[in-house]
């Protein structure tokens, strides 16, 4: 059985790329939930959205298997566009390429997104951004730089209603699009509140989307259906 177009499955991400072909989506773009902790904050404010506490030794392994997988249903021209951060985990810091250099993907650039986060400790130098790490099959893979940016961006974080602490911000999804036109099937893994679905939908692309928790599919399908950012 393989998979419909413009469908949000509710189940992990690896049972939804089980159903797919070799080399058949265009385009990945993800934000994998960061194993920050049950309990981490933002400035004052404290979240505990969802299961976020793996052994680290574990969450990099996961991270591993889900990638290698996104590599086998990739295109051999196609892209992952993979939004991460360093964490500071017992007081080190602990970067995504302890990972990302293990997987079969070729690290194509760095992109640098400034988000503002009002992570305040005193102890250090506030962290306040975050990583899109763009990533490829082939080392000659190119994109369309047609909103001729730079490699720093300050796209403006979002949130549904207070219901997605972590939804990544619709503009960040649009300019990938822009500067991947011929990208026409998009994959994320993680879907959340639909952000990648709702831009694909907005600018004429398929999408497909696995999301593991109930509440975060409902709320998907909820913006796709309306139309409009709750």
């Amino acid at each position: 059985m393989s998979n419909t177009l413009d469908t949000i499955y509710n189940e992990d991400c690896l049972k939804t790329m089980n159903r797919m072909a070799d080399s058949s989506i265009d385009l990945t773009i993800t934000s994998p939930p960061y194993n920050l902790g049950n309990d981490h904050h933002t400035g004052a404010v404290r979240h505990n959205p969802y299961e976020d506490d793996l052994p680290e030794k574990e969450y990099q392994q996961q991270q591993l298997e889900v990638l290698n997988e996104l590599y086998r249903v990739t295109k051999d021209t196609g892209s992952l566009f993979y939004n991460h951060k360093n964490r500071i985990r017992k007081g080190s810091q602990i970067t995504p390429y302890e990972w990302l250099l293990k997987s079969d993907w070729i690290v194509k650039q760095e992109i640098v997104w400034f988000n503002g986060s009002q992570n305040f400790d005193k102890i250090r130098f506030y962290p306040m951004t975050e990583r899109v790490y763009w990533l490829v099959k082939l080392a000659d893979t190119k994109l369309e730089n047609n909103i001729s940016h730079h490699d720093l961006f300050d796209w403006k974080a979002q949130g549904t209603n207070k219901k997605h602490k972590r939804s990544f911000p619709e503009q960040m999804v649009s300019d990938i699009l822009v500067c991947i036109p011929d990208a026409q099937i998009v994959y994320d893994p993680y879907m959340g509140s639909g952000t990648v679905a709702r831009v694909c939908k907005n600018m004429g692309r398929k999408y497909i989307g696995s999301e593991i928790s109930k509440e975060y599919c409902e709320i998907a399908e909820l913006r796709l259906g309306q139309g409009i950012l709750l």
